[in-house]
């Protein structure tokens, strides 16, 4: 079993960037794949991105495409999403999530394993 952790999120403006990571423990992340997802007020959870555990493929929301990164550093057990030219409608609470799933998924109910979240906030 992998414990996950997210930090990183916070306050910032219109256009800014902010850097989340996910933090794991007990296991190894090159053993999952792993994904981004978030939710807003009074919103579902909703995929963000997705990185595969051998780091070769990735996939993205067209909502976050071309601002979105998500990577990780194996070495570090850690997993990453950086986000650019940040939007209001980004706002929300960020959760990571591991799946012992051979193909990347961008359904939640795919993942096995979820952090508590990290909220982030873009002011207009």
């Amino acid at each position: 079993q992998v414990q996950l952790v997210e930090s990183g999120g916070g306050l910032v403006q219109a256009g800014g960037s902010l850097r989340l990571s996910c933090a794991a423990s007990g296991r190894t992340l090159s053993s999952y794949n792993m994904g981004w997802f978030r939710q807003a007020p009074g919103k579902g959870r909703d995929f963000v991105a997705a990185d595969s555990r051998g780091g070769g493929s990735t996939n993205y929301a067209d909502s976050v495409k071309g601002r979105f990164t998500i990577s990780r550093d194996n070495a570090k057990n850690t997993v990453y999403l950086q986000m650019n030219r940040l939007k209001p409608e980004d706002t929300a609470v960020y959760y990571c999530a591991a799946t012992s799933a051979p193909v990347l998924h961008d359904e939640d109910y795919e993942y096995d394993y979820w952090g508590r979240g990290t909220q982030v906030t873009v002011s207009s």
